[in-house]
């Protein structure tokens, strides 16, 4: 909206009245009280001056000659530039009918004539400060408007550089792991002990960049808001990630049951990412010389989610480190013991928020961890 003020920023106030006398009592009143002050005989004089400033409040009667006070009010609320300006009638009617009406053609506030000063101005006062608050709250509901575009912007970006940068380094890094293979392999009866290390190392290195690479790019690749939900059996789902894990469970003897699974709405590709990153997780960080055992359960809550908990004996996680599970890039334990990425539960946090649910988790130091996270069910009537 904008607003008239003088160099001291004294709000405006427009008082408009067909009796002279008022006009002047109440421009007496205000100006004491520091405000600036406009004066209009009547409802076009009203509607022209605020075409050429638009005042911070206005005081207004309704019987008047060319325009009543109720028609004024009207004008002033199909007008962009005005409908934000508090109007309080001033008016020596004092039926329902008439301050119904007046609220009804958008009045803020309503004062009977005779008034008491003590009175209107703690209405004005009251009306002002509504104002001034109210076009804060819309500055400051713009400004985060504008910040949330900038970060979906910048998201947005993030991840499409991280897509096509982990794509181009694809080829220059499987060149390098090739011809360290080849280097093994074809030249290893030339190679004394410090140039198998040198070259065991860079196949190591390259190997763990390889890793990063494609957990950046199953990242990047995840958008939040914008997957197709459909009706998915996380029977299926399980199946498929445990076989994607077969080397795994068979080299840690790993046992996982679980109940029946329901159906889900989802993104299939999605979920057996979802159900493979938190059982790789309860294997890998598993107790010495203990066999992991894993258990995947589920309840229905009232609004229509289903609860899915994902329970292991691991190592468990102390709870001042429950914050940077799911952030992306941190990790808790050294890389030479437990390797990985970083990436893996954050990728996790980033499917399940996109489906519309929450994760969390629940641990013990030497007992184990639970995850918890929610998914859609399909509603009763949808095929």
């Amino acid at each position: 909206m904008i607003s008239f003020t003088d160099d001291f920023n004294k709000p405006v106030i427009l008082i408009v009245d067909d009796q002279p006398d008022n006009l002047r009592v109440l421009s007496s009143m205000l100006v004491i009280k520091g405000y600036n002050v406009r004066k209009a005989l009547n409802g076009q004089m009203a509607l022209s001056t605020c075409k050429k400033f638009v005042p911070d409040l206005i005081l207004l009667d309704i019987m008047m000659p060319d325009l009543s006070g109720y028609e004024v009010c009207e004008s002033l609320q199909a007008n962009p530039l005005t409908c934000q300006v508090p109007v309080i009638f001033l008016s020596a009617l004092d039926d329902i009918t008439a301050k119904v009406k007046a609220f009804s053609s958008g009045g803020a506030d309503y004062i009977t004539k005779p008034f008491q000063t003590e009175e209107v101005l703690a209405r004005i006062h009251k009306q002002l400060t509504i104002e001034r608050l109210q076009r804060q709250l819309n500055q400051k509901n713009q400004e985060l408007q504008t910040l949330n575009e900038e970060l979906k912007r910048s998201n947005t970006e993030l991840e499409q550089f991280a897509g096509v940068a982990s794509h181009d380094l694809q080829s220059p890094l499987q060149l390098i792991m090739g011809y360290a293979d080849m280097l093994l392999w074809k030249y290893d009866s030339l190679l004394d002990e410090k140039g198998e290390h040198y070259l065991s190392e860079i196949s190591k290195a390259s190997q763990r960049m390889n890793q990063l690479i494609q957990d950046l790019l199953s990242y990047s690749r995840v958008r939040v808001g914008n997957v197709e939900l459909e009706p998915i059996d996380c029977e299926i789902v399980l199946s498929e990630a445990l076989a994607n894990l077969q080397d795994d469970i068979n080299g840690s003897g790993a046992c996982i049951t679980h109940e029946p699974l329901p159906i889900v709405l989802g993104d299939r590709t999605q979920l057996i990412q979802l159900f493979q990153n938190i059982l790789s997780n309860a294997i890998k960080f598993r107790r010495p010389l203990l066999t992991p055992e894993i258990n995947i359960s589920f309840t229905v809550k009232p609004d229509n989610f289903a609860e899915f908990k994902i329970q292991d004996n691991g190592i468990g996680i102390a709870e001042e480190d429950y914050p940077l599970v799911f952030e992306i890039f941190k990790r808790i334990h050294a890389y030479n013991k437990y390797p990985g990425t970083g990436i893996g539960m954050s990728l996790c946090k980033k499917i399940v928020e996109g489906h519309g649910g929450k994760i969390w988790l629940d641990s013990q130091l030497n007992r184990g961890t639970t995850f918890f996270f929610t998914l859609i069910l399909p509603s009763r009537n949808q095929p």
